[in-house]
């Protein structure tokens, strides 16, 4: 699955390789099957599947794995001979193994106020304003069958604070546990952002721009969404008839009147334990593609200077929050020039996809990029370097990229994607004259496996797993790649 402890391996090989940060995907907890971490039923919360059972000391002094049923074990198996990632069957796994462990610490460390229960409750009382609502959220779904909250009872589905406070007392125990969990998960990514600090390599998450129609925040927070329609992106190169994303749309009037504080709190939770974010469809906060039901999609606010004017409030909290940890603003798609003027008048970078980079049919040099940006090879939404050279550049449009200085070696390379054509485009990227350059794992192996395929559902997605076991990439394959990157990272002034 790759889990939080892993993250520390992680940078240690990134450290080996030169590199100075390790960017994940969202982390916030998804329900049942749900594969896209931009769907989530939290802002705050840790998704359990990533924590490492085997490091919660808990469920090893209940008899860890030998403590797991022959069922248990079977599943197990099962699930790691899958070509994709099985998420609910992970999560219910998981989920058994942490229950078992919320036991034994509850039986001992609470019941004796050990020096670790006492740390427990301290994070309880740290983390009250998300913890409460999204603890209270998620007991109420288990006990309902994990229905969408949309058909709870009136006092529940209203938030009422008289029927809250009854179900909250009612289902104490569950709610502690749930608890419980989110301290395990976020001990484990504090630990790892150490072991990452003592490598030289900077953590940085995603915020995304907005949770699941039925997430604990919308649900504590519905004077500041709007679940009647919902958002998505406009007709463009990845969808000729635009994207329903199914997530809900703000009520911007509300949002502008409280200073964008939901925005500020989440960037406040990830300054806490990572050292910056990636600011998810940044232009959704100037514009957001609205989608009523039976209605003409439309943006909102539909006048461009509202539109500005509402984005540059929301880039006011970011520029704040990046005094203190990086902040990158994700400015890809159909993003209007004004957004990036906000941008660039905050120093917040955004994005320089090579492939993406062109006026009128010719490629930028990238050794022009502007300083304050992020080069990259792609993201997490693209195919990989292998498929776009084989696959998705014409043969014209190949001639026209090797008039670049920069790319002028591959003038003869052909539609093969070789290791020498490999190694020059990403030799290309770390030569851009961005402060950063950014690969996703795939382009550093070559390979040609996606992590998603937007505007398509399927196991295909949200399922990629690296070539190697994290312990064997110090092995001969992995340190080759490092070295590889070691010296680009030297050669270009890079080196973390």
């Amino acid at each position: 699955m790759g889990e939080l402890p892993d993250l520390g391996g992680m940078a240690a090989w990134l450290a080996a390789a030169g590199q100075g940060s390790l960017h994940t995907l969202p982390l916030g907890e998804r329900a049942g099957d749900e594969r896209s971490p931009y769907s989530a039923l939290t802002a705050f919360a840790i998704d359990p599947v990533y924590v490492g059972v085997d490091a919660v000391e808990d469920f090893v002094a209940a008899g860890g794995r030998s403590s797991l049923a022959p069922a248990e074990r079977e599943a197990l198996d099962r699930l790691r001979e899958r070509p994709a990632m099985d998420y609910g069957g992970v999560r219910a796994l998981k989920r058994a193994a942490l229950s078992r462990g919320f036991d034994h610490f509850e039986r001992t460390e609470l019941a004796g106020d050990s020096g670790r229960a006492r740390r427990f409750v301290e994070f309880e009382a740290t983390e009250r304003s998300w913890l409460e609502p999204y603890t209270l959220f998620r007991a109420l779904h288990e006990r309902g069958g994990e229905a969408t909250w949309l058909g709870w009872e009136a006092g529940l589905r209203d938030a009422r604070p008289d029927a809250c406070g009854d179900a909250g007392r009612a289902l104490a125990r569950v709610r502690r546990r749930l608890a419980w969990t989110q301290w395990i998960a976020h001990d484990q990514l504090a630990a790892a952002r150490r072991v990452a600090a003592a490598c030289g390599v900077a953590l940085i998450g995603d915020l995304p721009f907005t949770v699941a129609i039925d997430s604990a925040d919308v649900w504590s927070h519905q004077h500041e969404f709007d679940v009647g329609v919902t958002i998505g992106a406009p007709p463009d190169a990845f969808d000729a008839q635009g994207q329903d994303w199914a997530l809900p749309a703000y009520r911007w009037d509300v949002v502008r009147a409280n200073g964008h504080a939901w925005l500020g709190e989440r960037l406040a939770h990830v300054g806490r334990w990572l050292d910056g974010a990636r600011l998810d469809h940044v232009v959704g906060y100037f514009r957001t593609f609205v989608r009523p039901p039976g209605g003409e999609p439309h943006f909102e606010p539909r006048e461009p200077a509202a539109q500005r004017d509402l984005g540059a409030a929301a880039l006011d909290v970011a520029r704040r929050a990046a005094d203190r940890m990086w902040v990158i603003a994700e400015d890809l798609g159909d993003v209007p020039s004004f957004v990036r003027d906000e941008m660039a008048a905050r120093d917040l970078p955004g994005y320089r996809v090579l492939r993406w980079e062109h006026d009128d049919g010719r490629f930028r040099d990238p050794a022009a990029f502007p300083a304050c940006s992020i080069a990259a090879a792609g993201t997490h939404d693209t195919s990989t370097l292998a498929a776009w050279w084989s696959d998705e550049l014409a043969g014209d449009e190949q001639h026209r990229l090797t008039d670049v200085p920069l790319y002028a070696a591959l003038r003869d390379a052909g539609r093969a994607f070789t290791p020498e054509v490999h190694e020059r485009l990403v030799d290309v990227l770390y030569a851009a004259g961005s402060d950063a350059a950014l690969l996703v794992v795939p382009d550093v192996f070559g390979s040609r496996e996606r992590i998603n395929t937007p505007a398509t559902v399927g196991d295909h997605n949200w399922s990629y797993r690296l070539p190697f076991a994290l312990e064997e990439l110090a092995g001969a394959a992995g340190g080759a790649r490092a070295a590889w990157l070691a010296g680009l990272a030297r050669r270009h002034g890079r080196a973390a």
